[in-house]
């Protein structure tokens, strides 16, 4: 399962699951419906890409530059292997051969990307190959569009095929549904990029070299997230960004790893941040790199202008040394003392944030935040939260707070709001709670009252 439009979606499933009728694409809770018994696990894109590391092997040993655009999908440039073994159709029984051993392989041979990721959706049994993109491309309902709202709104509009899309005018497309709707109509009509990518004349490779060679994982996504910022900024000066990026590795004995990630639009810093660290996680894990990382390096391809698409009062230059100064803090202190922050669900606010280590995927929410949650305390948020409840003492006046202490000093309530009751979780063993908001002259304070003792669980600006 991954996050998908409407909540978790099916990337794959077993031979027992798709007998019960679950297809890729599907949504988990109508899965669950079909097959109550199945398992569902969050999918793992590292994992993944560990595992497809001996398939792209196999595949480079026919066909070198394999182009990974994610685990379980490649491009294969195939123009100049055709002459060496006489022909798609020999080039393609030898690599129906060399694939033998991973069975539920999909082969597609068009002329552009689109097309042939397509077409090898289609290749059940054997390889299909396509002689006319827009022909083959025509008669595809819009749902393999990549953009699930455009197709809705496709949907909506009675455009049922790419064909019919494509005899739409170009120019209403991109008036109409601006640089979706543009991009939309490009594929549609057999034509995969957006822009024309464009050359820079000087070479745009970064790497780094490394006095002790690189082993524990930790050391190699450091290495991974500082080369790529350094090279979509340097691309980024001159109004770069690239579609295709080659990575390679050079070993402590000498021997070199080279892989080409390609991305549908072009690279930005987190993304090609995850690439590399996919593909250098799996080198390292299945001993591809003997003796630790000693070099690393960074090759654009395919760059197009789409780096300089900034709003009237985007500051990037700031955001930039923002970015390098959090990566220098978390190789000082560590990759755990360096978190983000994100909003999930809960009743306390100490349960409606979940953090996760800075430069990293944000983690899906355990709590979903867009459910009621009856019983929180409503607006304001407060500003402080303390990871664990503090005492404090308060008095009382038939039920209303009166005077609060505040070190050595009371202070007199001016305002205060509640009580809000919360049921605690019984089988867990936890009591009820009534809460209060407090305000006196010197702070505004968000109490929690049970067992007779009280504690602050929040501080308000």
């Amino acid at each position: 399962m991954q996050p998908g439009a409407g909540g978790f979606r099916v990337v794959t499933a077993n031979t027992a699951a798709r007998s019960s009728g679950i297809a890729q694409g599907m949504p988990r809770r109508e899965a669950e419906g079909l097959c109550p018994g199945a398992v569902v696990l969050e999918r793992d894109l590292g994992a993944e890409t560990i595992d497809f590391e001996p398939v792209v092997v196999a595949i480079e040993d026919l066909v070198p530059k394999v182009e990974v655009v994610e685990p379980g999908l490649v491009f294969v440039p195939i123009q100049g292997a055709l002459r060496y073994y006489g022909g798609e159709g020999q080039l393609l029984e030898r690599m129906v051969e060399r694939l033998g051993a991973w069975p539920g392989g999909q082969l597609g041979v068009a002329r552009g990307p689109f097309a042939a990721r397509r077409a090898a959706a289609l290749a059940i049994e054997s390889p299909l190959r396509v002689d006319d993109d827009a022909a083959f491309l025509a008669v595809l309902p819009v749902d393999v569009l990549p953009d699930e709202g455009l197709v809705a709104t496709f949907r909506w509009l009675g455009i049922g095929t790419l064909g019919e899309l494509s005899q739409l005018p170009r120019g209403a497309m991109a008036s109409r549904f601006g640089e979706m709707g543009l991009a939309a109509h490009r594929l549609a009509s057999g034509e995969d990029r957006m822009l024309d990518p464009r050359r820079i004349n000087e070479d745009g490779s970064v790497e780094q070299h490394y006095e002790e060679p690189l082993h524990a994982l930790d050391q190699v996504g450091f290495a991974a997230r500082a080369l790529s910022g350094r090279l979509i900024a340097s691309l980024g000066e001159r109004g770069a960004a690239p579609y295709r990026v080659e990575v390679s590795v050079w070993a402590a004995d000498g021997s070199e790893r080279i892989r080409v990630w390609r991305s549908a639009e072009p690279f930005t810093e987190h993304a090609l941040t995850e690439r590399v660290w996919w593909q250098l996680r799996a080198w390292v894990e299945t001993a591809g790199v003997p003796g630790g990382i000693v070099r690393l390096r960074l090759q654009p391809a395919d760059l197009s202008d789409a780096g300089r698409q900034l709003a009237l009062e985007d500051d990037s230059a700031s955001q930039l040394e923002a970015a390098r100064a959090l990566a220098r803090a978390q190789t000082l202190v560590g990759p755990d003392a360096v978190l983000q922050a994100r909003v999930q669900g809960g009743r306390r606010h100490s349960e409606q944030v979940t953090w996760f280590r800075w430069g990293e995927a944000p983690p899906s929410p355990q709590r979903s935040p867009d459910a009621p949650w009856p019983g929180h305390v409503p607006s304001p948020t407060p500003a402080l939260v303390p990871p664990e409840p503090q005492t404090i003492e308060i008095e009382w006046d038939g039920g209303m707070p009166m005077r609060v202490r505040l070190r050595s000093r009371w202070e007199t309530v001016t305002a205060w709001a509640g009580p809000w009751h919360l049921a605690g979780r019984w089988w867990e063993g936890e009591a009820s709670v009534k809460r209060y908001q407090v305000v006196t002259s010197a702070a505004a304070l968000l109490c929690e009252v049970r067992d007779g003792m009280a504690y602050v669980v929040g501080v308000y600006d």
